[in-house]
């Protein structure tokens, strides 16, 4: 088995064990009322030199783990349905401010309102490569399946972040 599915099995373990009551999460959320989302945990990345940022949102950790230094390392952009209607996107940009290059591991989830129940929707970014000292925007996408117009979603957060020297 190579060792980016294993990698993807363990993101999705630890996904898993996130949103069935793991307790104590640093994860952020990016709300809005453009956000929606997906009952697929089907997911697609890219990434593009960038060094723009917005105000959306972002993740903080404490501590001083790889999975902590990278969820300070990710911020959430923009979480929305595609103009198609199609897929739910999470845009964000990832800022490595230490001297060596790192593949990051970011998994998003698509939420709504607190007290109201929504299919899981997970989107992932796999092993983008960021340099050291720079940023790089990635999205993370998954299918939209729901029947409405995906107003069910609100909001995303990182659900998983770690990165290892790439």
């Amino acid at each position: 088995m190579k060792l980016r599915h294993v990698r993807a099995i363990a993101v999705f373990g630890i996904a898993l064990v996130a949103l069935t009551g793991a307790r104590g999460s640093h994860g952020a959320s990016c709300g809005g009322g453009s956000s929606h989302g997906s009952s697929s945990s089907g997911s697609s990345s890219s990434g593009s030199d960038s060094n723009s940022s917005s105000s959306s949102g972002s993740v903080s950790g404490v501590g001083g783990s790889s999975k902590d230094r990278a969820s300070r390392d990710v911020k959430i952009d923009e979480c929305a349905l595609s103009a198609d209607g199609k897929n739910l996107v999470a845009k964000l940009t990832i800022t490595n401010s230490d001297s060596s290059a790192y593949l990051y591991d970011v998994t998003m989830q698509f939420k709504g309102d607190a007290g109201k129940t929504v299919d899981l929707a997970l989107a992932q970014v796999s092993d983008l490569r960021v340099e050291g000292g720079a940023s790089k925007s990635a999205e993370a996408s998954t299918p939209y399946t729901g029947s409405g117009n995906g107003s069910e979603y609100t909001r995303c957060e990182v659900s998983f972040a770690d990165r290892t020297i790439g």
